[in-house]
């Protein structure tokens, strides 16, 4: 083989793998070498080290979309525990209750008002009941926490209350010196409920009062 032809080779096996590097892996080195041609061995090993990268990449690829599927599928449990970790439920004409289970933290309160405040402005109530009867400790932090949410549904109009404080709960908060000044306590859902039934039927409970927009400005 003569210089010339050396030297096209080379180039030829040049301009391939740079080709390959910049992400055309559709590239390969010509087959049609005799066996006993010096380069056949190299335009071979070329070859099978692309098709290794491609069924690499292949691999890598379907393992990413496996992946995504199981980082959706989380995303969409996430989401239904969230949904019923804050279950907004409507249990009388206007009335509406959002048992508490478990422990509150700040990201947890922030999506339980939100659910509330916008159940209050969807379904146009005028009595929301807090049932935190599967609370068993409750602390300063979480009782700021009910507090801010019986305010911001007072906001709106509607009237908000504490259910199923127990005996410990009570002597926790009397104990804490937090102020539940303005917001209705109750033993139980049942007597929350009781109460708005006999407001309402005395005529004093309270109606919502729809925020009406702002005037423009001419």
């Amino acid at each position: 083989m003569d210089e010339n032809m050396v030297r096209e080779r080379i180039a030829d096996v040049l301009m391939t793998l740079s080709s390959i590097a910049a992400g055309a892996l559709e590239e390969r080195m010509p087959t049609t070498l005799d066996d006993e041609d010096p380069f056949a061995v190299l335009y071979d090993g070329i070859n099978e080290m692309v098709s290794t990268l491609v069924s690499n990449q292949e691999r890598l690829a379907a393992t990413q979309r496996e992946l995504e599927a199981k980082l959706e599928t989380i995303e969409q449990q996430r989401s239904a525990i969230r949904e019923l970790s804050t279950p907004v439920i409507e249990v009388w004409a206007g009335v509406l209750c959002l048992p508490i289970v478990g422990l509150m933290d700040t990201v947890r309160s922030a999506e339980m008002t939100e659910s509330l405040l916008r159940a209050v402005t969807e379904k146009k109530c005028s009595y929301v009941i807090i049932d935190v009867t599967g609370i068993e400790v409750m602390d300063s932090r979480t009782t700021d926490h009910f507090i801010r949410m019986a305010r911001a549904v007072g906001l709106l109009g509607a009237e908000c209350v504490l259910a199923g404080i127990s005996p410990n709960i009570a002597q926790t908060i009397v104990h804490m010196g937090v102020e539940l000044r303005g917001i209705g306590t109750f033993r139980s859902l049942r007597d929350a409920l009781a109460h708005h039934v006999h407001a309402s039927a005395n005529g004093t409970a309270p109606k919502v009062v729809t925020p009406r927009a702002s005037p423009r400005m001419p």
